[in-house]
């Protein structure tokens, strides 16, 4: 609202104009609104299985999924720390054990959300069979944000 006393004479005094909240980044802004749609992208997943195969069976399901998720998890976070252990016991840098098992956690908690996005998200950090992707995928996007802030470009020496 402008101030009665005229342009530029806001709370802070006369010719001192009011300060602007700095703006997040554009990076940050698109995870909050990811974030605030997940939810309505589930209820409406959900309710899209649930016309489809009935309330009860898709309640079922969720209850299905969360079960096997938490036996997974369980049995694949043993697994990373298992690998984990190993690699530090033998003397050797632990970088894909450890990214497993950032993976196996982040996908622990997707899969224990209610809902079948999140679980098919979760699945993919989860199974043994599509983690070393997720695991490369992850790896290349974060060489590429390591290699755009450093300037260094990657290739061989002569």
């Amino acid at each position: 609202m402008a101030s009665p006393l005229g342009p530029g004479t806001g709370p802070q005094g006369p010719g001192r104009m009011p300060r602007r909240r700095p703006r997040l980044p554009l990076r940050a802004r698109l995870v909050i609104v990811g974030l605030l749609l997940l939810p309505l992208v589930e209820i409406g997943l959900l309710i899209a299985v649930g016309h489809v195969i009935g309330v009860w069976p898709t309640l079922l399901l969720l209850v299905v999924e969360a079960l096997l998720g938490a036996y997974v998890v369980k049995r694949e976070g043993h697994r990373a720390r298992v690998a984990l252990q190993t690699s530090m016991s033998t003397g050797q840098m632990p970088g894909s054990e450890l990214t497993d098992a950032a993976l196996v956690l982040v996908g622990g908690v997707l899969i224990m959300l209610p809902g079948f996005l999140t679980d098919v998200v979760g699945l993919l950090f989860l199974l043994p069979v599509a983690r070393p992707l997720t695991r490369r995928w992850l790896q290349a996007m974060v060489e590429r944000r390591v290699g755009r802030r450093t300037g260094v470009i990657r290739g061989e020496v002569l």
